[in-house]
């Protein structure tokens, strides 16, 4: 039975999407366990399942606008952080939140801790492409800036998650670069290529362009936190102009676009599929000893649930062992 904490006040419908979320997922595996941290009588208002899970109470919570680290060490009965003590202490497996970003990834370092010999951890996100297939790509803000060594990690922790999680063999690995020539770019990105293409474990296929990345042109994409956030806000913001644009035209297109739209409505629907990402569950602070997960502040019932079953899969394939032993192999050799 695998145990997972859930931060239930955290995110912007909280505790509400948090509970529904681990009702429908209780539902729908019979061997996980849920310990839900929070406010006990706002929690029982959405718990409906009996069986397999546990709350416990606290009315201490981290706010989306607290400072990350501050909140950390002065909030230490908050939700977040009895959700992180947790898993530090082997009471749960994972940890699950939808609230402030900062705040889980400081809690990620400084509670749950790193794997030894990884430098920084990264946040790795599932992102969507045209063929429905997603690529993973991190860093997507962990950190501002890195080095090509730490470029060079990330593309084996992503390699790892992309094969372990979501079941490709030989993963892509793609460096995220101004050109696909193995000439271009700044410093970083040269010595990081040089890193990649020395290591004959990675199946790496050279620099890739933001252009061609929900194209499928990769399984795995690294670049540094800063690029990386900054694409990972582009793709979400494209996505949903497009399909805000797409509904505003139909709505004041007349009949004629209506009755367009109708005929239209599968292949419609298909488009919304491919373009969201939800179902890939949220993101993974990669490279410490155990899953954190972030999930969107405004997640629902139904993406929380997607999230549970990712953080199940991370388990039941102990991407995080494996993650382990491949990195510990570096101080014998």
């Amino acid at each position: 039975m695998k145990k997972i904490a859930i931060d239930a006040m955290g995110g912007d419908f909280a505790p509400q999407a948090l509970v529904e979320g681990a009702n429908q997922a209780l539902q729908e595996f019979s061997d996980i366990e849920l310990i839900l941290y929070g406010d006990e009588a706002k929690i029982k208002q959405y718990l409906t399942a009996s069986e397999r899970v546990s709350i416990v109470h606290t009315d201490e919570k981290i706010n989306s606008d607290d400072e990350p680290t501050k909140a950390i060490r002065q909030k230490k009965n908050s939700s977040m952080v009895l959700a992180a003590k947790a898993v530090k202490a082997g009471e749960a497996d994972a940890v699950l939140s939808a609230g402030n970003t900062g705040a889980l990834l400081a809690a990620g370092f400084f509670i749950v801790g790193r794997i030894k010999n990884i430098d920084r951890p990264g946040l790795l996100s599932t992102l969507p492409t045209v063929d429905g297939q997603g690529f993973d790509m991190l860093d997507l803000g962990a950190n501002a800036e890195n080095t090509a060594h730490h470029l060079y990690q990330y593309a084996k922790l992503g390699s790892f998650y992309a094969e372990s999680v979501r079941g490709i063999k030989r993963p892509r690995v793609g460096l995220l670069n101004n050109g696909t020539e193995s000439s271009k770019g700044d410093p970083l990105r040269k010595e990081t290529y040089e890193l990649l293409a020395a290591d004959s474990s990675l199946n790496f296929i050279g620099n890739v362009e933001a252009r061609e990345l929900m194209n499928g042109v990769a399984d795995v994409v690294v670049t540094d936190g800063f690029t990386g956030n900054a694409v990972l806000k582009s793709i979400e913001g494209t996505a949903l102009s497009i399909m805000g644009q797409l509904k505003k035209s139909i709505l004041g297109g007349g009949l004629k676009a209506k009755l367009g739209a109708l005929l239209l409505k599968d292949s419609l629907k298909e488009l919304k599929s491919r373009l969201d990402y939800s179902d890939a569950g949220g993101a993974v602070l990669f490279g410490l000893k155990a899953p954190v997960v972030k999930t969107h502040g405004s997640s629902d019932a139904k993406t929380v649930c997607s999230t549970i079953r990712q953080i199940r899969t991370m388990l039941h394939t102990d991407v995080v062992g494996k993650s382990v032993t491949e990195f510990s192999k570096e101080e014998t050799q």
